[in-house]
């Protein structure tokens, strides 16, 4: 949530500032602002709304010379989104600068010793208190007043901070919240994000927890927080600069779905050696595995529905007890962990704060945790016992659709090598499965085919208040997702239940017209789901029903089918989820909906 963007060097900074905050637009913001020093005292310009108000005021930055600044996108959580709120924000002299993603847990108690002090707050943020802090503590020192205020505030944070009095620093720290730090041959970068600063730099290092960085014009220095000073290697980016612009498409989230054979082909293929699944990353031996008493799956969002999907073929497959947990929850439930149980967290941007949070709850009681991200170096990578990257390639919108697809495939792999291992599985049945997974990046790229039909029906449903989804099994995973992609692109409310449920409650909400999509790739619960088809139907229902080549006799029962390629039933989720995601794209792009940033939403999700 938020973005933060700082530059200090040979070239004008504003610029720089606002490019950067352009390229973190997707993690959801509600107003911007930048402060710069030029070369008297520190400026600064901000405002509610949409970056480019902030653009127009600065006259594209003209308006704030100066080689240093910081820069920030906000996401209210106190404060309502105004002017005032915005950030950056001053000390009451103006001589202190700061931008801040996350929360000051204790910033009421702080507020009140300050105001009792004689400080006077103009906003309503906590973010006012870490910068009027700031001031208490500074005495000409900037790293002992920022050690000072890392002791004394609770919460999480990154920030950026300036000193009028030394205007040749930027200094930058973390506490459970993203931020890199970047260096090239004209200067250097903080960033909540790569894309923020991949057009001038590849050049990153990675800040751990309770870190401290000095940033001049020249070079970086890291320190702890009782300041003695840290070596760090930097890291390379690897990524294709075009990847995170959109190539033509109306929207990152359009050509993100486009991009999901290749994605899905990337990460299957580095894991595949000889006809054999390969997960050297994994650190588990034969032994350990066989000896798994049970698997947790911690999660967020999408991430959570590919861990209800796992549980699924994990159980059946390789007959492993699985429990799927929203990481929000699990953190708070004081799970019973034992020995030989495997914990997976699973997240986009490996920096998901509930799911981080469960991962350190996981470590702590023991349990040997394998995090599933995409982003290198991000918190849950480097903290994880192992990690499994999912090779996704940036994913700019908010709405995750090839992350989604990529996390799926890494499951599926680490559910054969676990059937294989234990003996739930002949290796005849693995190959059979690799065999399986080979077709779909082809069996995804055929269902690129379905776009002009889903935005045709998607047109009759623009207006649509209510629809819901049902589905068995696997097929009720992936109507979670596909419901939550409705939500989260058109904001039409929409359910996803099981289908046998239906009965005991959601029924009553059917009326004519209603709209239900009814998944049906599972071949053994076809019947099963027909007949809730049926009851819905019955109540003057109209349904899409999502299901495989090959089961004609749903048309009879159905008012609209989309047919998906066979494939294992263990796989469908990747290929039923296709046409699911350009339904909720064209209905939101049908309402005039901001398809890439939802209103409220955030990509990175830092904090509780």
């Amino acid at each position: 949530m938020c973005g933060i963007v700082g530059y200090i060097g040979k070239k004008q900074a504003a610029p720089i500032i606002l490019d950067g905050l352009a390229k973190l637009e997707y993690r959801g913001y509600d107003s911007a602002g930048m402060a710069i020093f030029d070369g008297e005292s520190i400026k600064m310009m901000k405002s509610a709304g949409r970056l480019q108000a902030l653009v127009d005021l600065s006259h594209g930055g003209d308006l704030l010379p100066g080689t240093a600044g910081i820069g920030h996108t906000r996401w209210a959580t106190h404060g309502k989104p105004s002017d005032l709120n915005a950030h950056p924000h001053f000390n009451t002299r103006g001589t202190i600068s700061i931008v801040h993603n996350g929360i000051i847990e204790n910033y009421q108690a702080l507020k009140l010793m300050l105001e009792a002090k004689g400080y006077v707050f103009q906003s309503e943020t906590d973010t006012e208190v870490v910068a009027q802090l700031l001031d208490f503590y500074y005495r000409g020192n900037p790293m002992e007043a920022v050690t000072k205020v890392m002791h004394r505030v609770e919460g999480s944070y990154a920030l950026g901070i300036m000193f009028s009095d030394h205007p040749d620093e930027i200094y930058a720290v973390r506490k459970s919240s993203p931020l890199i730090v970047g260096q090239s041959e004209e200067g250097c970068f903080i960033a909540s994000d790569v894309p923020a600063i991949l057009k001038y730099t590849r050049t990153v290092f990675y800040t751990d927890d309770q870190e401290i960085v000095k940033l001049t014009a020249d070079g970086i220095e890291f320190f702890t927080v009782d300041e003695e000073k840290i070596e760090k290697e930097a890291v390379t980016i690897e990524w294709d600069a075009n990847a995170a612009e959109k190539g033509g498409y109306e929207h990152f989230l359009l050509k993100e779905i486009y991009e999901q054979p290749e994605t899905v082909d990337k990460t299957l293929s580095p894991r595949l050696k000889d006809g054999r699944i390969v997960i050297e990353e994994l650190g588990l031996t034969d032994e350990e595995i066989k000896a798994l008493r049970k698997i947790y799956i911690v999660a967020c969002g999408s991430a959570y529905h590919v861990g209800i999907t796992s549980k699924y073929i994990i159980e059946e497959m390789a007959r492993i007890p699985v429990e799927v947990d929203v990481a929000s929850e699990f953190r708070y439930r004081n799970p019973i962990l034992m020995e030989g149980d495997l914990v997976i967290v699973i997240s986009q941007s490996g920096e998901t704060a509930d799911t981080l949070e469960g991962l350190r709850i996981s470590k702590r009681l023991g349990c040997k945790v394998l995090g599933i991200v995409n982003v290198v170096g991000s918190s849950i990578a480097r903290e994880a016992d192992n990690v499994m990257y999912t090779w996704a390639g940036p994913e700019i919108s908010v709405a995750t659709t090839k992350a989604y697809s990529a996390q799926l495939i890494n499951m599926y792999l680490l559910a054969i090598k676990l059937a294989t291992v234990r003996g739930a599985i002949s290796d005849a049945k693995a190959a059979a499965f690799i065999k399986e997974l080979n077709k779909l990046p082809e069996q995804i790229e055929l269902l690129m085919g379905c776009k002009e039909r889903m935005q045709k029906f998607a047109n009759r449903y623009v207006g649509a208040q209510d629809i819901y989804f049902i589905g068995r099994g696997i097929d009720y995973a992936i109507s979670l997702e596909g419901s939550l992609k409705l939500k989260e692109l058109s904001y039409v409310h929409s359910e996803a239940y099981p289908a046998g449920e239906l009965k005991h409650g959601p029924i009553s909400l059917i009326d004519k017209g209603t709209l239900v999509v009814a998944v049906l790739t599972q071949e053994e619960l076809y019947q099963k789901t027909i007949s809730n088809i049926v009851e819905v139907k019955s109540r003057g229902a109209f349904v899409m029903a999502v299901t495989t080549v090959g089961n004609e006799e749903i048309e009879k029962v159905a008012d609209y089918v989309v047919y998906i390629p066979q494939t294992d039933k263990f796989f469908t989720d990747s290929l039923a989820i296709v046409p699911l995601q350009f339904f909720s794209y064209y209905v939101a792009v049908g309402k005039g909906c901001d398809v890439d940033k939802p209103r409220n939403l955030a990509k990175s999700v830092t904090v509780e």
